[in-house]
């Protein structure tokens, strides 16, 4: 009888074990609960992740990646949290006066998408130096699409970089401009974006390749950076201050500081995972 009730004890712990490890490899950072309905995952279109410090996170299954061991969603929907609008208050620019303006980056969603510039550059397709201008609902990692989300949520003010290049003008109305992942842009945007007195580059490897658009048929085409036309351009700008390497590659931004440059200040970490759960960053990029 002993020996029954040892086997019993034992496999109840070996489960709550079990259950203890299992909770904690699906748990994907420690401010996140685990995700909702795990085994229906591959059945949803949506679920609800969790509850961040902030934000409420849904995710589709499919932009789930595993990075450093732990479950991050690279791409995600927000929603506010109605015990939070004090702390929303301190980080959000509700005020309409002199709200910041942030540029959605399409042009840079387009380059790597499927047949983009990323196939060109990966030997897969020789025509696809030109390519299809994409919707907003298309934008990824690559393209800030959790700092579009977030700042949005906040109250400032958007503007895609579609609408900046048919109207640089724009910009002259507001007092700070937020460059996201702008890493494709016209010339027309590289002149007017670093001859404004207040620009915070939120990421880094912004305004880094040339491109020229054509609307009647709604493409981008590729004029210089990146290695094209020749592997030794870098800067389809020469731009001197390309923070590209080595910020663009710390994606964890754990020791995140903003840096003076003579029109702004830059920032020294790629902040797509950090931009939706960290109050002392959004307070500080909305104190800048």
């Amino acid at each position: 009888m002993k020996l029954f009730k040892k086997i019993i004890l034992g496999s109840a712990i070996s489960l709550a074990v079990a259950i203890i490890v299992y909770l904690a490899y699906l748990n994907p950072t420690q401010d996140i609960e685990s995700p909702k309905d795990v085994e229906n995952l591959k059945n949803t279109e949506l679920i609800k992740w969790g509850s961040g410090k902030l934000f409420d996170i849904f995710v589709d299954p499919k932009d789930i990646a595993v990075i450093d061991g732990k479950q991050i969603p690279m791409k995600a929907t927000f929603q506010l949290k109605p015990d939070l609008a004090d702390v929303y208050s301190e980080i959000g620019v509700y005020d309409k006066k002199n709200k910041p303006l942030f540029i959605i980056p399409l042009f840079t969603a387009s380059a790597y998408s499927k047949n983009g510039f990323y196939d060109f550059y990966n030997g897969n397709c020789n025509t696809c130096l030109t390519t299809k201008i994409v919707s907003i609902d298309e934008l990824g990692e690559q393209s800030s699409a959790n700092a579009v989300k977030i700042l949005e949520l906040l109250g400032y003010d958007s503007i895609t970089d579609i609408e900046l290049d048919k109207n640089p003008n724009i910009l002259s109305k507001y007092e700070k401009i937020i460059v996201l992942h702008n890493e494709y842009v016209t010339k027309n945007m590289f002149d007017v974006i670093t001859s404004h007195p207040n620009v915070i580059y939120l990421y880094p490897n912004a305004l880094y390749a040339e491109i020229s658009t054509n609307y009647e048929y709604n493409t981008i085409s590729l004029i210089r950076g990146h290695g094209y036309p020749e592997l030794e351009i870098d800067n389809g700008f020469d731009w001197e201050f390309d923070n590209t390497r080595p910020y663009e590659f710390d994606k964890k931004c754990d020791n995140w500081e903003f840096y003076d440059i003579p029109n702004g200040k830059m920032l020294n970490c790629y902040p797509e995972q950090k931009i939706w759960k960290d109050e002392k960053f959004l307070k500080t990029l909305k104190e800048l």
